[in-house]
């Protein structure tokens, strides 16, 4: 699919009142900026150049950016220039709802704070508090941590907040919903007072608004970074129309025509994820699911699976998806339109990401029409109306693709008597194709290499 580029600063962008000059790539360290370049960077995201002046000027800010637009590099850059070094006591809280996002980013501090001495911790439940106790006895600079975990690490005095001076909220609007809030009270009360707080969302809602008020002081400030023209470049939604019992087969056929090279299904209930599962893998697509109901030692399985692309298709529900950070998705299909339009932004949102293009299909019912109508007047997003995906037009598309993939490797073909060697297939290819039944051969074979890798 093609790219645009990651770096184009937004059409719309709110600051402000009291707004800082941009910060550049050159600002940065020495030592920071050879370490961005050792991994291909020699310019900052728009986020991080609107950002990290106010992080650096303790400024307590509400930032609003998409999801995968390099927020984490917005607040680890700035964290990583404020730390003193010589003082090994937790000086930084990156709170994160999900053991996944903790993993991404500590992954990011310690790539980016390669050769400094800055020591981190990722704290999440699931795993052994020994190595998480042992980090925090030995003496940490920057702690990453999910709510519950960290509360328990507290209650148990594994914790010295006393030198904590930056609070940073890594997807907010999950972080103050109600099933994080209390943790977040308590947490905030063992906290210094005079400290600064950055929280980022995709989408900022009026609860995040009011609720932020509990954690910032009276004069934090709001930066939005609208992606509205860069969504419409590099983000389509297609909209497909079908009955509720030709959901199923539906997916099937959006996943033949399309072929994505990376694919996110959500459904709304786990009954669906289960059901969805079973019915692509009996067609033959190789699969992934997530719900409530997988085991944690599966999930992890089939998320590292995903990463690394051995699957191409992961179906989910929005809560087993939260945190799930990766960049190659190309498509997201929604099976079901959710209640909350917000979250279908958060769906859509994790593809196109880091300059990349992508494509939101829904499966819309009669009775979701309504709702999507509603989706597109409250986030201003062009959903297209596609014609239905007939057999033929399936099969064309198929075969297009299949014949375009055999000429691109007869191109690459090596030599004169690598053809001699292949064609003795061919009376073979002439005989099988000439039964219908013995076609099928064929069409097993070229079925398999289609959907190869």
């Amino acid at each position: 699919m093609s790219e645009v580029n990651p770096f184009l600063t937004p059409v719309k962008i709110i600051e402000p009142e009291h707004k800082l000059p941009d910060y550049t790539f050159e600002m940065l360290p020495e030592e920071q900026k050879a370490v961005l370049q050792e991994h291909g960077w020699n310019q900052l995201m728009p986020v991080q150049r609107k950002t990290i002046p106010y992080m650096l000027a303790a400024r307590d800010m509400l930032v609003q950016s998409k999801t995968g637009s390099g927020k984490t590099g917005a607040y680890v850059l700035p964290l990583l220039q404020v730390i003193e070094r010589g003082h090994l006591f937790p000086q930084a809280l990156i709170l994160v709802p999900t053991r996944e996002l903790a993993m991404q980013v500590q992954d990011e501090i310690e790539k980016l704070s390669k050769g400094t001495g800055i020591k981190s911790v990722a704290i999440f439940g699931g795993v052994s508090y020994e190595p998480q106790l042992k980090a925090l006895r030995e003496g940490v600079h920057i702690i990453v941590a999910t709510p519950g975990r960290l509360m328990d690490h507290v209650s148990r005095g594994n914790v010295d907040f006393l030198s904590v001076r930056d609070l940073i909220l890594d997807e907010a609007d999950e972080m103050l919903s109600m099933g994080f809030y209390p943790d977040m009270q308590k947490i905030r009360r063992y906290l210094p007072k005079a400290l600064a707080c950055t929280m980022f969302s995709a989408t900022i809602p009026q609860t995040v608004k009011s609720l932020a008020r509990e954690f910032q002081r009276p004069s934090a400030e709001f930066l939005s970074l609208s992606y509205d023209q860069v969504i419409a470049n590099n983000l389509e939604h297609y909209v497909y129309c079908c009955d509720v019992m030709e959901k199923d087969s539906m997916t099937i056929k959006v996943l033949e025509y399309y072929n994505p090279e990376s694919c996110m299904i959500f459904c709304n209930k786990k009954s669906d994820v289960s059901y969805l599962e079973q019915v692509l893998t009996g067609y033959g697509f190789k699969v992934g699911a997530l719900s409530g109901d997988v085991a944690q030692s599966m999930r992890e399985k089939t998320l590292n699976a995903f990463r690394k692309q051995e699957i191409k298709i992961l179906i989910c529900t929005d809560v087993a998806a939260r945190g799930i950070d990766v960049d190659h998705v190309t498509h997201v299909i929604v099976y079901d339109h959710p209640a909350d339009h917000e979250v279908y932004v958060h769906r859509s949102g994790r593809t196109a990401r880091a300059g990349k293009s992508g494509l939101c299909i829904s499966l819309i019912t009669p009775v979701e029409e309504i709702e999507i109508k509603q989706t597109a007047a409250d986030f201003g997003i062009n959903f297209q109306k596609q014609e239905p995906l007939t057999d033929e037009a399936i099969a064309k598309k198929v075969s297009e693709r299949l014949r375009a993939r055999l000429e691109q490797e007869r191109n690459h073909f090596g030599g004169q008597k690598a053809t001699e060697r292949i064609s003795r297939y061919l009376p073979l290819v002439k005989e099988l194709s000439s039964v219908p039944e013995d076609a099928m051969l064929l069409a097993y074979l070229l079925d398999k290499y289609a959907w190869k890798k």
